[in-house]
């Protein structure tokens, strides 16, 4: 009899996760804590739209299921600059070809249901967490009014988030469990810009479109309804900050003046200001992942990072891709397979947190700077050239997924440490393209 896998949270990584675990023939339960978003009423407010790329792209391939998911998303091929002073600029991602795509939370989490159900999973909602007998296996659920059950398991993921219930129970009952949770001083808010009034876009939907204001920053990616979902990405406290920004006034002041175009496409920005929530951004680091062969954390209760990089589902879905690899080399030798799940994917986790951080200065403070924007014109000349010996931080994390994120770390510190001593020659503006830098970037490289 096939084991049965019992999976805590219906999210993206564990409705993904339901679907390569039927595909293994295990009987498979997926138990959420709230309501069944398929039935809900969509409400704005917290939903940061995803940016699914290679790594999310190779887990859905491996099982057929891009097809469905390919009607939802829409590519952007790049970033389009919004600048204080109105101009803008566009920065292409990678090399010709290469995009991420804008796929909606919500949709994107319901067709991942549907795909698991068909598969043969069978989804509980309105189940939480609140204990688990681990010699037993044995998982204790609440339900409305106060109701209790119990489910027993062969094998345990706990796929519920950052905030994981059943990483709780795992940390209270493992007398060396190792947490970590920190919080950035920037919180978000989530805005809409409507569809024009025939409905379509009303700025270029093929792009992540950036407003970066050095302290601050507002994002917008495009809908296929012809809206684009914003966050704004603003400090709590300080001036300005969510804090400060109180009144009316204030509010219709504060976006006129420092998101000028975005702000003429949002006519209620007051009221989707005052009505949004605020909310925070915190990275969870954690170890032990595993016990022995029955139970793991994986996606944001194994390794929760912030949003700047794009890759915090990309990551969760390349848990179950290495998972699924791994099954095939262990077969049902648990205890070795979720021992080198942990092994390979816990460097991993702490090295993109540490690259979606480092992004986010970026996104924030760099992609404006004239500086900067030649450095990355340097980056994409000796990446063109150089393909297999020079490949930009962002291409490596987006576009490499055979490149591991720990790799990518290292990759990109040696890379960056290069162009901020190249970057501090004087002659840069008019040698840049010259014989003698591409000649001295490549000696670099070569010194190992």
């Amino acid at each position: 009899m096939s084991k049965r896998v019992v999976i805590v949270g219906a999210g993206l990584v564990g409705s993904l996760l339901s679907v390569y675990m039927r595909r293994r023939g295990y009987q498979v339960d997926v138990y959420e804590r709230r309501g069944d978003m398929r039935l809900q009423q969509y409400t704005a407010g917290r939903s940061i739209n995803l940016a699914l790329s290679d790594r999310g792209i190779r887990a859905l391939e491996e099982l057929g299921l891009m097809e469905r998911i390919r009607p939802i998303a829409i590519p952007m091929h790049g970033r389009q600059i919004h600048q204080a002073d109105g101009k803008e600029v566009y920065q292409p991602y990678g090399m010709s070809g290469q995009f991420i795509n804008s796929v909606s939370r919500g949709e994107l989490n319901k067709t991942l249901m549907d795909l698991g159900e068909e598969e043969g999973a069978h989804f509980h909602f309105q189940h939480r967490c609140v204990s688990i007998d681990w010699s037993a296996n044995r998982i204790h659920f609440e339900m409305e009014g106060d109701k209790m059950i119990s489910t027993d398991a062969d094998l345990i993921f706990a796929a519920d988030g950052a905030f994981s219930a059943t990483r709780l129970q795992y940390q209270l009952h493992h007398d060396r469990f190792q947490y970590q949770q920190s919080y950035i001083d920037f919180g978000y808010k989530e805005l809409t810009i409507p569809a024009g009034a025939d409905g379509g876009f009303q700025m270029e939907p093929n792009a992540l479109h950036i407003w970066p204001r050095k302290n601050y920053m507002l994002i917008a990616l495009p809908n296929p309804d012809g809206t684009f979902t914003c966050t704004l990405f603003f400090p709590f406290e300080g001036d300005p900050s969510f804090e400060s920004l109180q009144t009316d006034e204030q509010i219709r002041t504060f976006f006129d003046t420092h998101f000028t175009d975005a702000a003429g496409l949002m006519p209620d920005i007051v009221t989707q200001y005052k009505t949004n929530p605020t909310s925070s951004l915190v990275t969870v680091k954690c170890y032990p992942w595993v016990k022995k062969d029955s139970f793991a954390l994986i996606g944001d209760s194994a390794h929760a990072i912030v949003p700047f990089f794009g890759q915090g589902m990309n990551c969760g879905f390349e848990d179950c891709f290495v998972l699924n690899s791994l099954m095939d080399k262990h077969g049902e030798d648990w205890t070795a397979l979720l021992q080198e799940y942990q092994q390979l994917r816990k460097p991993d986790g702490d090295a993109i947190a540490e690259l979606a951080l480092n992004n986010f200065l970026e996104m924030r403070d760099r992609v404006a700077d004239p500086k900067f924007l030649l450095q990355k014109k340097i980056e994409s000349k000796i990446h063109a050239r150089y393909p297999d010996q020079w490949v930009p931080a962002y291409s490596q994390v987006t576009f490499s997924p055979h490149i591991r994120y720990s790799e990518a770390l290292v990759n990109s510190m040696r890379q960056e440490a290069i162009m901020q001593q190249l970057m501090a020659r004087p002659d840069i503006e008019t040698s840049w393209d010259s014989p003698e830098i591409e000649n001295w970037i490549l000696e670099k490289l070569h010194k190992r």
